[in-house]
């Protein structure tokens, strides 16, 4: 059993790192063509078949992780797990590589686009990274209780308490572009695949300037208590109620 857990790693830590390379392969040569001078915002406009394409690029980089975790386990819980661990090495090491081969962020605080969907994540670099960090821990804490107990299911308070977590850490994520765009369009349009090129031209004058540290400090303590009690309630002779 621990050589399968050992086996499985490997698979997702290669995986994740490997698609980081990928991942941050793809974001340089992005930027070489809009960004040659360096990426900063306000972003440059990006031609409407280009923005679709890298949209579904970032959805189609969901099906891998969800693929991987599928298929190095059986259990709905574990993939859960395996998922955010994959996802969250693969977010770590994209970072990792953009350093390495562009010398960019030049710093922990430096702003970035996070994702696209359904609209767009902005924040501090430090901030998905203690968000991946902490994703790593809940993984190897549902994992070694899985393992440890056949019959292990995440509790319905520590699936409020995750939940909840995760709501607050989207709101952080994308309130400031969400406020910014709603003051000129109504949210059909913010959430349309093919925005109107008046919403484009609008969308690149935003320039993040305000994260709402209180309130994602806040999303990581109901996590790591969801894992506190997660590890006390996988402890030997203790029964898994619901």
């Amino acid at each position: 059993m621990q050589k399968n857990k050992t086996h499985n790693f490997l698979i997702v830590v290669t995986f994740g790192i490997a698609m980081a390379y990928l991942e941050s392969a793809v974001v340089i040569y992005m930027r070489e063509i809009y960004y040659p001078e360096g990426f900063s915002f306000p972003l440059k406009m990006i031609e409407g078949r280009i923005a679709v394409t890298e949209i579904f690029r970032e959805a189609a980089t969901m099906v891998m992780l969800i693929t991987v975790a599928m298929i190095v386990s059986k259990r709905a819980i574990e993939r859960f797990a395996w998922f955010i661990c994959t996802f969250a090495i693969w977010d770590i090491f994209y970072y990792v590589f953009l350093f390495l081969l562009i010398g960019w962020p030049q710093s922990i605080l430096t702003w970035d686009i996070l994702f696209l969907i359904p609209v767009t994540w902005t924040g501090p670099i430090l901030a998905p990274v203690i968000n991946s960090l902490t994703m790593i821990l809940l993984a190897s804490a549902i994992i070694h209780n899985a393992k440890q107990n056949p019959n292990f299911k995440v509790r319905i308070l520590e699936w409020t308490l995750l939940l909840t977590g995760s709501g607050i850490i989207l709101y952080v994520y994308m309130e400031g572009y969400t406020r910014y765009m709603l003051k000129k369009f109504n949210p059909h349009d913010l959430l349309s695949i093919s925005p109107k090129k008046e919403m484009m031209e609008y969308a690149l004058n935003f320039i993040p300037s305000h994260f709402t540290w209180s309130l994602f400090i806040l999303a990581e303590i109901f996590f790591f208590y969801a894992i506190f009690l997660m590890i006390k309630n996988g402890k030997p002779g203790r029964k898994n109620i619901n």
